[in-house]
């Protein structure tokens, strides 16, 4: 999978995983449905971001929860 390539499939692939790696529990609120195409670029790096590490703080998951709400549609 080329992540580098902008598109909804990618887009659904990195917030299964980013919801999966962060183990969110109600996964139903967040949604790749909910993004923009224009944020991929910001969603990409909290893609990247996340999958580098192998534990966050109940903190780093709330900020990280209050950047991805940033980046949903309007």
């Amino acid at each position: 999978m080329d992540l580098s390539v902008k598109s909804k499939e990618n887009m659904v692939y990195m917030v299964d995983k980013i919801s999966e790696k962060l183990n969110f529990i109600n996964t139903g609120i967040m949604k790749a449905s909910q993004f923009d195409e224009e944020k991929y670029e910001e969603l990409f790096d909290i893609y990247q971001l996340v999958i580098k590490r192998d534990r966050f703080s109940p903190n780093e998951r709330q900020a990280i929860a209050e950047e991805l709400g940033s980046l949903r549609k309007k």
